[in-house]
């Protein structure tokens, strides 16, 4: 990994107190993480004993309400990026989609839901008693979220929920679900958020195998006449697009930061092998054309940083406009796919075998250019915002 004094003491986001926080997660992944990231990747999933350890070692209630179990004093959204740089160390991307899955499931419900909700559902979840996910993408559609067809009808004194989830992170373990549901007419403006617990009768799920992220378990999810009270409805009927659409900036943020850690594990893998490996009588370092490639990975990794960082700040100041996240979303899949290959042509053939951080990564770049919003989508939104039409 590259250290606190080059790219983040450079930076004028970041200070003493975030290079502790990268030190702490870096034992953490060391010992907790590292010995076993093969296995969990062979089972595809983590275990549930690993969120409560990254509960103690305060890793998942970073940045969430102290009242809840979390840790919020002192700390901003650069200690939240720099955590996601040191979760990204062993190169596989669905550790930190499945461990920190609560990151777009829990959000929600402290944005939006009843004070009861927050304190029922909050300390279990930053204690890593019980896993949250967020389900909005379905079989008929991804990106289109004003179209979901997933339907709650009130009928008497309870919601009665039909339809299914697709690509649900965390979807095979999760104990609750954040679900986007159609409970008015078409549209964006008939959309809502629901708790919904996954022991409900009539919840069943299927396990998703997988390109990438093989570690975290995705899974599609069956709703068959689930009845849920109505207080199990995150923030006002009908008035759950906005939560979703809050949520997404947030996310696509958090994936821009992880392809820009994913990128510098690539490269640091490369640069370690071009300056031990020899070819026709010299290290592969020392070939023009391969210097050529690393400087070209390491200009796109920066820049990339760079707008992440920026727009991290302008999310703290409340200055962030979506389009910004949207586009960043796209620098950021695309400069991870051009660093990912240029890093498996160097290691030539051994980045083709399994269990190299460069094959991993490699295969998890499509999983970045399409959730969160594929880069169509995103650049089209962008385009409409910045009123390109």
């Amino acid at each position: 990994m590259t250290a606190f004094d080059d790219w983040r003491a450079r930076s004028p986001y970041y200070d003493e107190t975030h290079e502790a926080v990268a030190q702490s997660v870096r034992r953490f992944v060391a010992a907790e993480v590292a010995p076993h990231i093969d296995r969990w990747e062979a089972e595809g999933e983590l275990p549930r004993e690993l969120h409560r350890k990254a509960a103690a070692a305060g890793i998942l209630g970073l940045g969430y309400p102290e009242e809840y179990g979390g840790h919020s004093e002192g700390f901003d959204i650069f200690h939240s990026l720099t955590q996601s740089e040191e979760l990204a160390a062993p190169g596989a991307g669905g550790l930190t989609a499945s461990l920190m899955t609560h990151g777009i499931g829990l959000p929600p419900i402290l944005a939006l839901g009843s004070d009861e909700m927050k304190r029922r559902i909050a300390p279990e979840v930053l204690a890593g008693d019980k896993i949250i996910a967020l389900a909005i993408t379905e079989p008929s559609g991804g990106s289109d979220v004003a179209q979901l067809k997933t339907r709650a009808t009130l009928v008497g004194n309870k919601y009665v929920v039909s339809g299914q989830k697709q690509f649900i992170t965390s979807g095979m373990r999760a104990d609750y679900l954040t679900v986007a549901v159609r409970t008015g007419g078409p549209g964006m403006a008939g959309i809502s958020l629901m708790l919904v617990e996954t022991d409900r009768p009539g919840v069943s799920r299927t396990r998703l195998d997988k390109m990438g992220w093989r570690c975290s378990d995705t899974a599609t999810i069956h709703f068959d006449d689930v009845e849920v009270p109505p207080e199990n409805l995150i923030g006002p009927e009908n008035g759950g697009f906005a939560g979703i659409m809050r949520n997404f900036n947030g996310e696509r943020l958090g994936m821009a930061m992880g392809c820009c850690a994913h990128a510098r594990v690539a490269l640091a893998e490369a640069v370690a092998w071009a300056t031990t490996r020899e070819t026709f009588g010299k290290r592969l370092a020392q070939h023009q054309s391969i210097r050529i490639k690393l400087a070209d990975c390491e200009r796109q990794i920066e820049a990339t940083q760079a707008w992440v960082d920026l727009c991290a700040w302008q999310s703290r100041e409340g200055r962030g406009r979506p389009a910004d996240y949207a586009m960043l979303k796209v620098q950021a899949t695309r400069m991870l796919e051009a660093v990912a290959r240029e890093a498996a042509q160097v290691l030539g053939g051994a980045s083709y075998i399994t269990g190299s951080k460069i094959e991993r990564i490699y295969r998890e770049v499509r999983v970045n250019a399409i959730g969160g919003g594929s880069e169509e989508i995103m650049l089209d939104l962008a385009g409409r915002q910045l009123g390109y039409t």
